[in-house]
């Protein structure tokens, strides 16, 4: 379990509906959550950030001066701030217009309107990843585990690799791209590979098909994250050898039981 608390959270809510804004903020308080600072727009939002940290960014898709978007970049671009989880509450529903945030490392996308399930299982990714809260294995010891990272998205990979750390698992080597993977896998071993589904060249799919009908480690467990929603694909990914699915935005507590159940098997 987490050590950290909902309600020593420190939140940054950048909104510019004052109605949505208040909304938000009861939301937060029956979580125990006060400790809120807010802005409406990017601007103020950069000012405040340049004079304090927060432990989690909650963020509207649409402001007057700019988007999420923007001002993710910017979060990220900066050192200081650039490990801040980040989430994103948005009506919009179009994958295209949500896949940026989902590449980026977003810790959650909330619809709005949001459940108070919605916002719970959040913050609880929040904390997971602002705590450390090891695997605990029988058959192996989890610090030695070595892992083969794979994302096109250096953001995601990012974000991915420090949910992995977080579980303990520490030897991790990082592939930009599914040929990249390929050569790596050729001249290294591993005992898991997670990789993203959608990429340039060689795709998740087809660095699933290489690992299981030509390489020497056929039988590495894999962990496919996507963003997918289609059914028939997802329905043949599976059918290619991946041993669990995960969505992006990535959950600790559920790559958790994942990895558990596969490294446990």
């Amino acid at each position: 379990m987490a050590s950290l608390q909902p309600s020593e959270l420190s939140i940054l809510l950048i909104e510019p509906s004052d109605t949505q804004r208040k909304i938000i903020i009861n939301h937060l308080k029956k979580h125990e959550i006060n400790e809120v600072t807010s802005a409406n727009n990017m601007i103020s939002a950069k000012q405040v950030l340049a004079r304090h940290q927060f432990d989690l960014i909650i963020s509207s898709l649409y402001l007057e001066d700019g988007t999420a978007l923007d001002l993710l970049n910017h979060i990220r671009s900066d050192e200081r701030l650039a490990e801040t989880p980040f989430m994103l509450v948005s009506s919009e529903h179009k994958r295209e217009n949500l896949e940026e945030f989902k590449q980026s490392g977003v810790v959650a996308i909330l619809p709005k309107p949001f459940t108070a399930e919605h916002l719970h299982s959040a913050i609880n990714t929040t904390l997971d990843l602002l705590t450390t809260d090891e695997i605990e294995l029988e058959h192996f010891d989890v610090h030695q585990i070595r892992v083969l990272l794979v994302d096109d998205s250096a953001l995601a990979r990012k974000f991915i690799k420090r949910v992995l750390n977080n579980l303990g698992l520490l030897k991790i080597t990082e592939a930009a791209d599914g040929s990249e993977a390929i050569t790596l896998i050729s001249e290294n071993m591993y005992d898991l590979v997670v990789t993203d589904f959608n990429m340039p060249e060689v795709d998740g799919r087809e660095l699933t098909r290489y690992i299981r009908e030509k390489s020497q480690q056929s039988h590495i467990p894999i962990l496919m994250v996507t963003s997918e929603s289609n059914d028939a694909h997802l329905a043949n990914i599976e059918t290619d050898g991946v041993n669990a699915l995960c969505d992006k935005p990535f959950e600790p507590e559920y790559v958790k039981q994942v990895l558990f159940r596969l490294l446990e098997h």
